[in-house]
């Protein structure tokens, strides 16, 4: 019997019997509130809920594998030797593990087990890669060109190198979020020292071009890399194929474990990087630090069972991807979905609901763990610039809200999650005066007559004669008209 289905009684014996889930519970990797069962309620952060919520945010992380845990626990509990020692049993079986979970990783994107270098995630990995190419290449590489809708660790890297005096494009994506690989190729100029595309967008799941784009990077001279966490084990990657130099992996966005990921960085023609952590020179001398045995061998093992079962979760999350924006759209109009349909992973759903502010929606939402694509901070709420690159106006990029559908995700927890966000969509619309001036007819954006769009943060005073729109800080009028 698997380690994991041993230990599982004495964790639960372990819990109290207050917080103790039943045994379908526990093993189950979205609650599965569809199940006619009660919970002894719950306050997190002051959100007072029944329950777990259905877990709906794969794009943010998802679930170990029983699988892979499985692989996992030995390396915790009998072989926890050091993989670096060279003096002993425990410090070879540790080492032959890691090295065979790195093949496994080479394994499903078509690379040499040379080419990879283990590290604590994909942020790390978009920092040595941007930063350690431009850096080692300084003295004739100075230009970079990336898009405006790349992960915020490759964007910030990339002004990082602002500051040091190198030159950054960010190129503009076209409205379904796709670049243009011609503007993209017209941006490659003589020092140009890299190129970074996202292979497939967290926020709205677009996938990119990946093997044009590498064509034209091979054409030009210019090593390409590509943020691929999203992208691993989900979509077929082949970095020869497709022309890549560079490419950051996550394990646990492939149901592996959190705090490990990996680089690929070719090796013919041969790519170098500065190494941005000092230290034993492990991993090569491209990433110091003892590499983590327990969580290297769990992201080899999800990398070994995604090979297998890649194009069964992607037939499957299609039809899950179909069923919950048809049961949406079916029961709620003025809908709108961001990003390429065609061109799209289908676990990612990225829906935006006119005259619903996002937020409230989300809060509505207890019951389903989703995520917005508005970005919070303790200062102020900002639309996603994901969104706004893509040209969605600010009111619709505050309503957006994105439903990740992964492996374990069942019909039911779909169909539980279109019948409270209707439900959840509904409530708010019935109180927001802009779906009612909307339904009756009147033009809102003829509304804006001080050059500025009226939105849901606005206040709205209705009357059987007009209806005026006041600014929510100054109190005064924006502008009015006469109702119907």
């Amino acid at each position: 019997m698997a380690l994991s289905r041993r230990l599982l009684p004495l964790l639960l014996r372990r819990v109290s019997p207050a917080r103790a889930l039943s045994p379908a519970r526990a093993l189950s990797t979205a609650a599965a509130s569809a199940a006619a069962e009660e919970e002894e309620a719950m306050t997190i952060k002051g959100v007072r809920i029944s329950g777990r919520p259905l877990y709906m945010d794969m794009q943010a992380t998802t679930p170990v594998d029983p699988r892979v845990l499985d692989a996992m626990l030995p390396f915790y509990l009998s072989r926890y030797g050091n993989p670096h020692s060279r003096t002993h049993l425990y410090g070879w079986e540790s080492d032959a593990a890691v090295e065979e979970a790195r093949a496994r990783v080479a394994s499903l994107v078509g690379a040499d087990p040379r080419e990879i270098f283990f590290t604590s995630g994909a942020t790390e990995c978009n920092n040595i890669a941007v930063k350690g190419v431009m850096r080692f290449y300084r003295d004739r590489r100075r230009h970079v060109v990336t898009t405006q809708t790349e992960h915020k660790c490759v964007l910030d890297s990339c002004r990082y190198l602002q500051q040091e005096g190198f030159e950054v494009t960010y190129l503009p994506v076209r409205p379904d979020g796709l670049v243009d690989v011609a503007q993209l190729a017209d941006a490659i100029r003589p020092d140009t020292g890299l190129v970074s595309v996202m292979a497939v967008n967290n926020e709205i799941g677009v996938v990119q071009p990946l093997e044009e784009i590498g064509r034209i990077c091979k054409e030009k001279g210019v090593p390409f890399h590509t943020d691929a966490a999203q992208a691993l084990g989900k979509i077929p990657i082949d970095v020869n194929q497709m022309g890549i130099g560079l490419m950051s992996l996550s394990a646990h966005k492939i149901y592996g474990p959190k705090g490990v990921g990996a680089l690929y960085l070719r090796r013919r023609p041969r790519i170098r990087v500065e190494p941005q952590m000092s230290g034993g020179g492990q991993e090569r001398g491209i990433r110091s630090g003892t590499v983590p045995t327990p969580l290297v061998v769990g992201f080899g093992a999800a990398c070994e069972i995604a090979a297998k079962e890649m194009d069964y979760d992607h037939r499957r999350a299609s039809v899950l991807q179909q069923r919950l924006l048809d049961g949406i759209r079916g029961q709620v109009d003025d809908i709108v979905i961001n990003g390429s349909m065609e061109h799209r992973y289908p676990g990612n759903l990225n829906l935006s609901f006119a005259y619903v502010e996002g937020e409230s929606l989300l809060m509505g939402l207890k019951e389903v763990a989703v995520s917005s694509g508005s970005a919070c901070t303790s200062a102020s709420l900002e639309p996603s610039y994901v969104l706004r690159a893509l040209g969605v106006e600010e009111d619709m990029a505050h309503t957006s809200i994105r439903f990740g559908i992964g492996r374990f995700t069942t019909e039911e927890e779909v169909d539980r999650a279109i019948e409270l966000t209707v439900h959840q969509v509904k409530k708010l619309r019935d109180m927001s005066p802009l779906y009612e001036m909307a339904k009756a007819g009147i033009d809102l954006k003829s509304l804006s007559g001080v050059g500025e769009d009226i939105s849901v943060n606005h206040v709205i005073v209705l009357s059987r004669q007009s209806a005026s729109i006041v600014h929510p800080f100054t109190c005064q009028v924006v502008s009015s008209q006469a109702g119907n």
